[in-house]
């Protein structure tokens, strides 16, 4: 008979004659592996080999050689108390933890009451009730194989390889585990001669048509299948005939390859496209022996979340591109991190090799992401690798940056932060650890420098902290969340995942209130249309709706606060919040930061005083009473809606210092230049949206020269005579527990809480923001939107191959027919004009585009739109066709 060998580099099945890796193959007792009651079964002879299970690449990803690195493998999570919560999809609900800096901690909820008794093997096991046997099998231990079963997406019962035998009236019975929930007394059984038989027969014909092309596969080494064609699959094969040929591989994306030979048809990338995501762009195609997966003709798998389906494949059907003949598994070296790309803070696994990273997975943090990534946060760990990096301290000298020594820089900066004491200004510092914006914020107090701020004028003011908060579990299980936000798919494209499955299965109520549709506009209970600038006055005219009242008083009520619109002041937005809290008194705001450490760097020591916020600096920076303006890895040129004020600002300064990774824009009008070490070069931690702190890891070494940031502000402290006693960064923790009350406990918790812990303060007493009034409409004939997109000329995504030609470029968006009244056709060039200011760009039709709205994307390739915008309540252009 002809037999299957479905792994590479490994004796067949029958020669298999002990428990450790064979002839090279991958080591079978690494880290966070299931019991090794787990099994190698055989029909031929020779002694059993322990089973190790992916577990779906889900809450870890594994593939590390036994002794390589086994300090930094990380063990599985179990959460059986936070999968009670909800049976199904073991989503959130679990405790939160928290350190009381001013407030109450989270109570923990009542459990489950709903338990019922089931035999699973001989072993009686407490599950819920309507829970699918597979699950709580896992949770009790028990394992059972799977394919096409995936916690956080709903059951199908595709693959048949979770078959188990149930008791019944009528005797034993063959069930799917995946599609059937327990009962009380019902006995399972997982190991019986016939579950074997079926389990073999399953594996035998998903190999039938598989092509067997392990040694060239990268998902060989971490491959289910390989792994469960080993542990439950019958030896050898009856398959003799010529098996399905398809083009491979194809490229369905910019990221995303697809080897239809590869796919067993279980619908995981389907399903998580359509349900997890919203985005149908997969699907199954033909019928029968035929049935493939593929995309659309002409329409390619551009979903921001493609990189998940490549994580949750369980075979080499779908790859990406970054990770590609790479590395292999098993080579890789890995430690749990937390993603920097936005302020949601994504739990990550990141793996290198000789010193590289390379690929970057998801991990399943309950409270936060859920294993799901942004491919923009998923790859752009390409821009570390990046050979664009600052390598050496630059200093300009005659007018040039020219390479100096740390000495020689360090030297220089002392000395005009010296002459300019409380004249110094620090802007940014959101890129950066916790432990950074504590010691810069410690460096600020001794400069006597009270204008300093995290922000870029380009988010809600930091008194946004101050209003009673939320977690993203909170505003997804909360009876009613307020949307005054942008567009979370573009911002925070995970929390937009979080709140969509709520709004889809949980059913919570969205109001919207926005200038534009959204991604959750379709999913909203209300969704009110409202000119940029008039928040306000919407949710004024919206709290006067009997329904919305009793709604908002059904229940929690979270606000999910964010600036949607940069060429507005952000004080529209805080106006409209307030009143949101005044008639919902008991409501909470979770507040859509735009950096991933916003809210860390403000609490530390990196938030406005007196009101000096980032346009105050720049304003004063301009006028030229700034006498140096130190940028803490921020690209004011790049990032501050007002372009012609970051540039007067630079201009005005007397001396600028840069602390960055990367030759910006701004940094290269800077005096001096130190370059930094980014996330993945450096141990630390975050503080995301909600107040969680959680760790990120030092995976590979920094190129060149480049320093942590709080290392460069103790040197500098040190220089101008302010020793704070540092050296190292347990030295600047240990500081931090008597600094930063909260976050100095909240680090120490961080070993034994991986979820992070929530670092909540008391609500401040309410000050009323006072509101630049957006004006009456000129005579231009459209209001402008200026928001973002995940994708956009940002060093990070410019200097990421993979990311790099994604961004959609610049243009500006109006109604079909505001298209049609002024006279322009879709793709071609307009002028569009602000007072004496105007700029060209093409422009494009968009039904999700109110009429007298327009819309144009931030930071894009091309004409840059932010020569019109002004520090004013809201921007009228028009638009005329050349």
């Amino acid at each position: 008979m002809a037999r299957a060998h479905p792994v590479p580099c490994r004796r067949r099945s029958r020669d298999h004659g002990g428990s450790g890796p064979v002839d090279g193959g991958r080591p079978v007792d690494l880290p966070g592996r299931l019991p090794a009651r787990l099994v190698v079964r055989s029909r031929t002879r020779g002694r059993s080999v322990p089973l190790q299970d992916d577990h779906d690449l889900l809450r870890r990803p594994v593939g590390i050689r036994a002794g390589a690195l086994r300090a930094h493998a990380v063990p599985l999570r179990v959460r059986g108390a936070r999968l009670a919560a909800h049976p199904h999809s073991r989503q959130g609900g679990g405790p939160v933890t928290t350190v009381d800096a001013g407030s109450e901690a989270i109570p923990a909820p009542e459990s489950d009451p709903n338990a019922v008794s089931v035999t699973i093997n001989g072993r009686t096991v407490e599950a819920h009730k309507g829970e699918w046997i597979i699950a709580a099998a896992d949770r009790a231990g028990e394992y059972i194989p799977r394919f096409c079963y995936h916690p956080r997406m709903n059951s199908v019962g595709m693959c048949r390889q979770c078959l188990v035998e149930v008791e019944g009236p009528r005797g034993p019975m063959m069930v799917v585990s995946c599609m059937t929930p327990v009962a009380e007394g019902q006995v399972v059984r997982t190991d019986t001669p016939q579950v074997k038989r079926a389990q073999e027969g399953m594996i035998e014909l998903l190999l039938a048509n598989h092509p067997l092309d392990c040694p060239v596969c990268d998902k060989g080494g971490e491959c289910p299948l390989q792994d469960q064609a080993f542990s439950h699959g019958p030896g050898e094969s009856r398959f003799v005939e010529e098996k399905r040929h398809y083009e491979k591989p194809i490229p369905i994306s910019e990221i995303v390859y697809l080897d239809r030979e590869r796919c067993i048809l279980c619908d995981r990338c389907t399903r998580f496209a359509d349900d997890v995501a919203g985005d149908a762009l997969i699907q199954f195609t033909q019928r029968g022996n035929n049935t493939q997966v593929m995309t659309f003709p002409d329409e390619p798998f551009a979903s921001y979340f493609s990189g998940n389906t490549v994580q949750i494949c369980p075979v080499g059907a779908l790859t990406a591109k970054p990770f590609r003949f790479k590395a292999r598994p098993w080579d890789l070296e890995q430690r749990e991190s937390t993603c920097t790309t936005c302020s949601v803070g994504c739990r990550t696994v990141v793996q290198s090799s000789r010193d590289e990273i390379v690929r970057v997975q998801g991990v399943d943090s309950d409270p936060v992401n859920w294993g799901w990534l942004c491919d923009r946060g998923r790859f752009d760990f390409q821009s570390v690798n990046s050979g664009d990096r600052v390598l050496v301290p630059l200093v300009r000298r005659d007018g040039a940056l020219a390479t100096a020594t740390w000495a020689d820089a360090l030297d220089e900066v002392a000395t005009h932060l010296r002459g300019a004491g409380a004249s110094t200004a620090i802007l940014g510092g959101a890129r950066g650890t916790n432990e950074d914006a504590f010691m810069w914020g410690r460096l600020a107090d001794a400069l006597g420098c009270t204008m300093r701020d995290a922000q870029l004028d380009d988010g809600l003011p930091a008194e946004v902290l101050a209003m009673p908060q939320a977690t993203i579990d909170e505003a997804c299980s909360a009876a009613t969340v307020v949307l005054v936000a942008p567009d979370l798919k573009e911002e925070l494209p995970v929390l937009h995942l979080r709140l969509r499955d709520a709004a889809m299965k949980k059913r919570i109520r969205i109001i919207e209130i926005s200038a534009v549709e959204t991604a959750l506009t379709a999913l909203a209970w209300r969704s009110v249309r409202c000119e940029p600038g008039t928040q306000p006055e919407a949710v004024a005219e919206l709290l006067t709706d009997a329904a919305v009242m009793t709604q908002l008083a059904s229940g929690s009520t979270v606000v999910v606060a964010g600036r949607a619109n940069l060429a507005e002041s952000a004080s529209h937005t805080m106006s409209a919040v307030e009143s949101l809290l005044a008639a919902a008194p008991a409501a909470s705001v979770l507040p859509v930061l735009r950096r991933a450490n916003v809210r860390g760097a403000l609490s530390l020591g990196l938030a406005p005083r007196d009101g000096r916020d980032a346009a105050t600096i720049l304003h004063d920076a301009a006028e030229g009473r700034i006498e140096c303006l130190v940028l803490l890895g921020s690209d004011p040129l790049s990032d501050v809606p007002d372009a012609d004020l970051a540039r007067r600002a630079l201009a005005g300064a007397r001396f600028v210092v840069s602390i960055d990774a990367f030759l910006s824009p701004s940094a290269a009008h800077a005096d001096v230049v130190l370059p930094a070490a980014v996330a993945g070069e450096k141990d630390g931690t975050t503080t995301n949206l909600e107040g969680r702190v959680t760790g990120t890891a030092q995976k590979v070494t920094a190129p060149g020269t480049a320093r942590t940031d709080w290392m460069i502000a103790a040197e500098l402290a040190e220089m101008l005579g302010h020793d704070f006693g540092v050296a190292t960064l347990v030295d600047v923790r240990r500081a931090m527990e008597s600094g930063a009350p909260g976050w100095g406990e909240a680090t120490s918790r961080l070993a034994n809480d991986v979820d992070g812990v929530v670092v909540r303060r008391a609500p401040a007493a309410a000050h009323p923001v006072r509101r630049t009034a957006p004006g009456a409409r000129n005579s231009h004939e459209f209001r402008l939107v200026l928001a973002r997109k995940l994708y956009d000329s940002a060093i990070a995504t410019r200097t990421s191959p993979a990311l790099a030609s994604l961004a959609p470029g610049a243009g500006i968006a109006v109604h079909p027919l505001d298209l049609e009244r002024i006279g322009a056709v879709a793709g071609e060039p307009v002028r569009v004009v602000a007072g004496e200011r105007a700029v060209v760009l093409p422009v494009s039709v968009s039904a999700r585009v109110p009429r007298g709205t327009a819309l144009s994307p931030f930071n894009q390739p091309g004409a840059d739109i932010r020569e019109l915008v002004r520090g004013t309540g809201a921007l009228d252009v028009s638009i005329e066709v050349p």
